[in-house]
């Protein structure tokens, strides 16, 4: 059974996220505050956070940024729950790792709806040696990466962009994220230098006609889909 944190100050609201969450098979853990979440996510790691915007102390938006450059919870998938509805918040949003977004008032339908099509995302993230969507695999045993039965040839940077990439499918993921990645955290890279990478990765998907799956997300950072 998959554990749920909601981190949210207002209790009636999470009195109904409980509710809902029960009937759909969940279990509930709740926070009302940063605080409180750390203490929950080390008592019981959850599948996924539910996390208010306007939070006391440390607001909502800042706290994903902090489990996000974290190793131990930056993998968990975050969704917030928020009265804010400008494309810029959205953004900011997409930016700091956030996987996606309930505006308030939202129906419980909505949210169990929402939660589930987080997690049958994230959790069909592969951590196998064969990675295959469609006609792309990349197998980490021989090192090799294959497009319609073409191998093809990638730089160490592109080969380690790549397989980040299908690993964690239908995920924004900022610059300074795949920095953090691809190129590890101790290491200092531009961020504009993801960029150049990105062009590299598209041009030897593109006589394949497979560079559609290297996504440009507006403000946000790139996003890996063989949906367009």
């Amino acid at each position: 059974m998959s554990t749920i944190l909601i981190v949210e100050d207002e209790q009636p609201i999470r009195s109904m996220v409980g509710f809902a969450l029960g009937r759909a098979g969940y279990e509930l853990a709740e926070a009302a505050d940063a605080e409180q979440a750390y203490a929950e996510i080390d008592r019981q790691r959850p599948q996924l956070i539910l996390m208010d915007w306007m939070l006391p102390g440390i607001n909502g938006l800042e706290l994903v940024r902090r489990l996000q450059r974290d190793c131990n919870t930056q993998d968990i998938p975050i969704i917030m729950l928020t009265a804010r509805t400008e494309e810029t918040d959205k953004i900011n949003g997409f930016r700091a790792g956030i996987d996606d977004f309930i505006s308030k008032p939202f129906s419980p339908a909505e949210l169990v709806a929402r939660i589930q099509a987080v997690l049958r995302r994230t959790q069909n993230a592969q951590p196998t040696d064969v990675l295959e969507f469609e006609e792309l695999i990349l197998d980490s045993r021989s090192h090799r990466v294959t497009a319609r039965g073409e191998e093809l040839e990638f730089g160490p940077t592109e080969y380690r962009l790549l397989k980040f990439f299908m690993q964690h499918p239908d995920r924004v993921y900022s610059r300074e994220q795949l920095l953090n990645n691809a190129w590890g955290r101790n290491v200092y890279v531009e961020e504009r230098t993801v960029d150049v990478h990105i062009l590299r990765l598209r041009k030897s998907l593109a006589p394949h006609g497979l560079d559609h799956y290297i996504q440009t997300v507006r403000g946000a950072g790139y996003r890996f889909s063989p949906n367009p």
